[in-house]
């Protein structure tokens, strides 16, 4: 099939499959006589792979990780779990990151609904999330 073809049925553009020929994720295709690309059922599960790990958010490095380690078959288990623990432990990180992002959003947030509720029967005064944030800087 060709590249156009190729991008259809793996829901890519062009430029995305040749971005990933460019980073070797893809073999070389055979050409036809006209020069156009072609390619084979296997580089069609190969950009499904590659899809499937990003999705998984391994990054364009670490997929050529894991597809040299996909011809290594048996002796690639090891290496292949050490990748997922990585993976796993920034992606743990990560979520503690949020957390406390998100516990500090719905104080500021807190503190919002007072002063917009102290304003329905006093004086408005500045933003208190805004004077804090000032403040800290200041």
């Amino acid at each position: 099939m060709q590249i156009g073809e190729l991008a259809k049925r793996t829901a890519l553009t062009v430029d995305a499959i040749r971005f990933y020929e460019k980073r070797r994720l893809l073999p070389k295709p055979l050409r036809s006589t006209g020069r156009f690309r072609l390619y084979t059922a296997d580089d069609m599960a190969r950009v499904r792979f590659i899809q499937q790990m990003q999705g998984l958010g391994f990054s364009l490095k670490e997929v050529g990780e894991l597809i040299d380690l996909r011809t290594h078959k048996v002796d690639a288990c090891e290496s292949v779990h050490h990748l997922l623990k990585a993976k796993l432990a920034g992606i743990r990180a990560k979520m503690h990151e949020l957390k406390q992002l998100e516990s500090e959003l719905i104080a500021d947030l807190q503190k919002c609904n007072r002063e917009l509720k102290r304003r329905q029967q006093h004086t408005a005064c500045a933003c208190p999330v805004l004077e804090e944030v000032a403040g800290a800087r200041g």
